[in-house]
């Protein structure tokens, strides 16, 4: 109830906001269309109530006043989907005969017919309720003569007429039918070419889709209640507001019932890493970077895989070994007065290479360069020369995530980048105090 009284009390103060009828978009003025588009035979202009518009006389004599093709759905369009429109007409009807005023039909079928009759001294005003033909009429002397403003208002099943801007009747109606067919006919001051033909003047014809259009004919009747149309809008905008609450009251109970499961769960956050997903507490290894790695509360840590030292003894050498993040102890050769370690070669006559602590005689083709004998070099551990330049890290050398490869003369070498240090003095693994991890990672060093 707080809810319909909030809404009523905002339509009420905001209704008379509008314009009731001034927007140009929502209405159509007969006469002037008619004149524009050159639809006016056989009637003449004279002077009418007042000389703001046209007006013209309507005699018993062969004329067809019928709206062309665009301005008939121009009308169809305006009736469409609306439920309350406003006829407004200034006439001075001849005495004692009868004609329509205004009338929208297809064949005998009429949707909107205003006729003013001087025999019965009656106006009436014929429609179509659910395809069936209905009828009003209000005693009332029209044909008289003398100049008369008339409105016929219909706001849902509401009917109001005034003449000379008095209310002389309010009735409740069935609902008139807005639909027009598109082969509908428009017709100004006759029913047809040979029939209802109105004899008389006729000045300002409008059709206003506004709540309260006869407002436009006499400003004086200003009004701040709402049509019938605009309650049962209202009311249907209640109802929709209430289906609406109702709709979300459910939603609400279904979501505070999951609240209170979802409090009694344990939530466990898990770890994204390498474009795989850890479950917390979850640990794993990261042979590329010699790393331990675990899943902390949603947080990636990671520590170094510690290395102890080698500790070879005198016939061996530390070497890395591929698949393994320490150096393995691996035997050296002794070969004229120097050192070699496992997989090193040396090229004196011939290219021997250390294999298993001893110096074995390796056969092997060098390829041929495109270069002179003068820009060539002989690589460190190599048998075969190469151009100057030579892009050793090509080959491939493994370097960890805070080094990287770097070309020197003879060989490549890791290098640990800005801000790290090497690892017991071997700088294909780089360690620093604060190493930083993408996707929810953070790693530290043992």
């Amino acid at each position: 109830m707080d809810i319909y009284v909030a809404l009523l009390s905002l339509f009420f103060f905001t209704k008379p906001a509008l314009a009731f009828g001034s927007d140009q978009d929502y209405q159509i003025d007969i006469i002037n269309e008619l004149d524009l588009a050159n639809a006016t035979y056989g009637i003449t202009q004279v002077a009418g109530l007042h000389n703001s518009s046209k007006a013209f006389l309507f005699r018993d004599v062969g004329r067809a006043v019928h709206a062309p093709a665009h301005i008939t759905e121009k009308v169809v369009q305006l009736f469409r989907r609306k439920s309350e429109f406003t006829f407004l007409a200034s006439i001075q009807q001849k005495s004692s005969t009868s004609g329509v005023i205004f009338s929208i039909h297809e064949s005998e079928h009429s949707y909107f017919e205003l006729e003013s009759s001087g025999v019965r001294e009656e106006i009436r005003y014929h429609y179509r309720f659910k395809g069936k033909p209905r009828s009003e009429s209000f005693p009332y002397r029209l044909a008289d003569g003398q100049w008369h403003k008339i409105a016929l208002t219909i706001s849902a099943t509401h009917l109001l007429l005034h003449v000379d801007c008095n209310r002389i009747y309010e009735r409740v109606i069935d609902p008139p039918q807005m639909e027009l067919t598109p082969g509908s006919g428009v017709w100004l001051g006759q029913h047809s070419h040979k029939h209802g033909l109105f004899k008389g003047i006729i000045q300002d014809v409008k059709l206003i889709f506004a709540p309260n259009g006869y407002i436009t004919q006499c400003p004086n009747l200003n009004r701040t209640c709402p049509t019938c149309s605009d309650f049962l809008s209202l009311v249907q905008g209640i109802m929709d507001l209430q289906e609406l609450l109702a709709k979300m009251t459910l939603k609400l109970n279904y979501a505070e019932s999951r609240l209170t499961q979802l409090e009694g769960c344990h939530c466990e956050r898990t770890c994204s890493a390498n474009g795989l997903v850890y479950r917390d507490n979850e640990l794993w290894v990261e042979p590329e970077n010699c790393r331990n790695c675990a899943c902390k509360n949603g947080v990636v840590e990671c520590r170094r895989i510690f290395c102890p030292p080698a500790n070879c003894s005198e016939d061996l050498l530390p070497v890395h070994v591929d698949g393994t993040c320490c150096k393995k102890c691996r035997p050296k050769c002794t070969y004229m007065g120097q050192t070699f370690s496992e997989g090193q070669r040396f090229l004196s006559r011939s290219c021997r290479e250390c294999k298993n602590g001893l110096m074995v005689k390796v056969t092997e083709t060098c390829p041929e360069l495109n270069c002179t004998v003068g820009e060539q070099i002989l690589p460190d551990g190599r048998c075969c020369n190469v151009c100057r330049g030579y892009d050793f890290c090509a080959e491939g050398l493994i370097c960890g995530e805070n080094s990287e490869c770097k070309n020197r003369n003879t060989k490549a070498e890791c290098e640990c980048k800005s801000g790290y240090a090497s690892i017991h003095g071997d700088s294909t693994y780089c360690e620093g105090r604060t190493i930083l991890y993408p996707a929810q990672a953070h790693v530290t060093d043992s």
